[in-house]
């Protein structure tokens, strides 16, 4: 099958295009400050931004999958511009698209947030929002299927985002952990290979047309959690360091996940694994993975 990529020069997108170009012609389009020729895909430059890039696109595609997709009209300027024929477009998207403050695990039928939020975040959300709406109107209207992924927080080998990775190097090289004594927030995570298998399962798949699947894996893990799965994936024996949130942010320490209970939101992954057949990997295997990884850089 030939797939056009869009993104995947990074971490999620990456390990996708390394996975799919060992079955299928992959044609990644992005900036071109990474290349991907070492991944077996083929590479076009241009800022998705401009609609030439788009019209010099005549190839036709079995599927689009859009990991770069942020502000509305992203995903229109794809479509109107290409004259190519497309029969699936995946959008990558994120469960924080649904509507704050629903209790219990929020399935994909949960409505979707509305009301402005603050700051980047907010913002982050509102496109994502605007844009799984863009998707569905802009297939239908050429007769496009269309999915939509929502993963939760990623972590995994090639993550760029200071999350796991910074905590590793204080583990591999200062043999410390910290912990968050006033953090009371859980969440989950979703490792990348689990998310990238995701995307192939849903590629051409009839079932996955129309649809939209949360991603993340079993566990419903806490600050204090997290940092025992890192502490048992690695091979030191590490001081723990209690901290408040503050303290730890005053020491540039990142808290990238939420640290109280109002800002808890968790989510069910029961329709990917029934209709997508996923199987998530358990988060001491996938966090010994990312140990690995990362420790010698």
């Amino acid at each position: 099958m030939k797939i056009l990529v869009i993104g995947g020069s990074y971490f999620f997108g990456r390990v996708f295009v390394m996975l799919a170009a060992k079955e299928h012609d992959v044609t990644v389009v992005n900036r071109g400050t990474c290349s991907v020729a070492e991944l077996g895909a083929k590479q076009i430059k241009g800022d998705r931004k401009e609609e030439g890039v788009w019209k010099s696109i005549e190839d036709d595609y079995g599927c689009i999958v859009d990991f770069c997709a942020y502000e509305k009209g992203d995903i229109a300027r794809v479509l109107e511009n290409m004259p190519g024929r497309i029969r699936q477009y995946i959008f990558i998207s994120t469960v924080d698209v649904y509507e704050r403050g629903i209790n219990g695990l929020k399935g994909e039928e949960t409505p979707l947030e509305t009301r402005p939020l603050p700051g980047e975040a907010g913002a982050y959300i509102a496109g994502k929002v605007a844009l799984e709406r863009e998707v569905r109107e802009q297939c239908g209207k050429r007769g496009i299927s269309c999915t939509v992924l929502r993963p939760a927080i990623l972590y995994g080998p090639l993550n760029y985002a200071p999350r796991e990775s910074v905590y590793i190097r204080l583990l591999a090289r200062n043999r410390v952990l910290p912990r968050i004594t006033d953090a009371a927030g859980s969440f989950q995570f979703v490792y990348v290979k689990d998310a990238a298998q995701a995307v192939l399962s849903c590629l051409l798949n009839p079932r996955a047309y129309g649809q939209a699947y949360n991603l993340c894996g079993e566990e419903v893990l806490t600050y204090d959690a997290f940092f025992r799965e890192l502490g048992k994936a690695s091979d030191v024996e590490a001081r723990e360091i209690p901290l408040t949130a503050r303290e730890a942010e005053s020491q540039g320490l990142p808290l990238p996940f939420p640290l109280t209970e109002a800002e808890t939101e968790l989510y069910s992954n029961e329709k990917s694994k029934e209709e997508l057949g996923l199987r998530y990997m358990d988060i001491g295997e996938g966090m010994a993975r990312t140990y690995r990884a990362f420790r010698d850089i």
